[in-house]
């Protein structure tokens, strides 16, 4: 755990439901008294957020993996400095909806994986107390992903095929990562799902 607060991210495919779930999750440790930031990459500072847009809309080939992994590093490194430092150091609950190993998989997939590990070494250095991997079918989720027809489904528009290989990759993450992962079903109704990640968090809490 961090020195101070604890720093949970939420990963996953594209229309997996993470971000809901991390709302959630939000609330909920709220109602019992904790602060709690809810915050999302890429974006959560204002600098970032510039970035966001610049990395999720537009044609699915405007940018190479290798510029991307430079972007995200960019946005991520004045998130961090601007909103999860001082919460943490502040010894509220971070909620992050994607986080570095989201970059680890998408940027990473173009055979840049070492590249990808070395920016997040020397730029970022952080990792999250906890992960929450939120598994669903492939099919499925890109099918809900599609449907919120936002400005932002760069990634979406590369289809199913790389839905497929990103929920296999972040499987295989976790498995890197054991200690901080936990893989929670997402083919489940909300409620469930809510209710598995509520007692994960609950047992790092106490």
């Amino acid at each position: 755990m961090s020195q101070a607060g604890l720093f949970i991210s939420f990963e996953g495919i594209d229309g997996s439901g993470k971000s809901t779930q991390a709302r959630a999750l939000s609330e909920h440790l709220r109602d019992t008294g904790r602060e709690v930031i809810l915050t999302r990459e890429p974006g959560g500072s204002p600098g970032a957020e510039e970035i966001r847009a610049l990395v999720l809309q537009g044609e699915p080939d405007r940018w190479s993996a290798e510029t991307e992994l430079l972007l995200f590093t960019a946005a991520r490194r004045d998130h961090l400095e601007r909103v999860v430092w001082p919460a943490l150091e502040a010894g509220k609950v971070v909620i992050c909806d994607r986080f570095a190993d989201s970059t680890r998989m998408y940027q990473g997939r173009a055979g840049l994986r070492a590249k990808v590990d070395a920016l997040h070494e020397l730029m970022i250095g952080v990792e999250p107390d906890l992960t929450l991997l939120i598994d669903m079918d492939p099919a499925q989720a890109l099918t809900r992903a599609k449907a919120r027809a936002t400005e932002e489904e760069r990634f979406e528009d590369f289809g199913l095929a790389l839905q497929q290989q990103m929920r296999a990759d972040f499987l295989a993450l976790a498995g890197e990562f054991d200690r901080r992962f936990c893989v929670i079903d997402g083919n489940r109704p909300p409620h469930d799902v809510a209710q598995d990640i509520r007692a994960t968090v609950k047992a790092r809490l106490t």
